[in-house]
């Protein structure tokens, strides 16, 4: 991943709106959840939750699809653990003990994302 990937989707997390979206959407797991159920669950106006969709989708966070009348949102699992990834890559500077309890939470959740969707 480059740098300014990862400033592009560092970015689009930097908002309260926008992180609690995505989060949203990774709780959800790869089924998703319609743009009208995620305002509801957040009590967000539409226009608000558009422009949140929006901004990450252009970081490549999030997929859309179109379901009958709804559009279907899921996050971009993938792109969210080259993101980890890439934030993990060069830690610890020899110092192994440092990055360890960030590299079990990573491989735990990479675990149970994987899990989720091969359910």
């Amino acid at each position: 991943m480059e740098i300014t990937d990862a400033v592009t989707r560092l970015s689009a997390l930097a908002h309260e709106g926008r992180l609690a979206v995505f989060r949203m959407l990774v709780q959800t797991g790869p089924d998703g959840i319609a743009a009208g159920e995620i305002a509801r669950r957040l009590g967000v106006p539409p226009s608000s939750l558009s422009a949140n969709l929006t901004v990450l989708s252009h970081a490549g966070l999030i997929a859309a699809r179109r379901e009958g009348r709804s559009i279907v949102y899921t996050a971009g699992y993938d792109e969210m653990t080259r993101l980890l990834g890439y934030l993990l890559d060069d830690c610890c500077g020899g110092s192994p003990e440092i990055c360890r309890p960030l590299a079990e939470k990573f491989a735990q959740a990479a675990c149970c994302a994987h899990e989720t969707a091969s359910a």
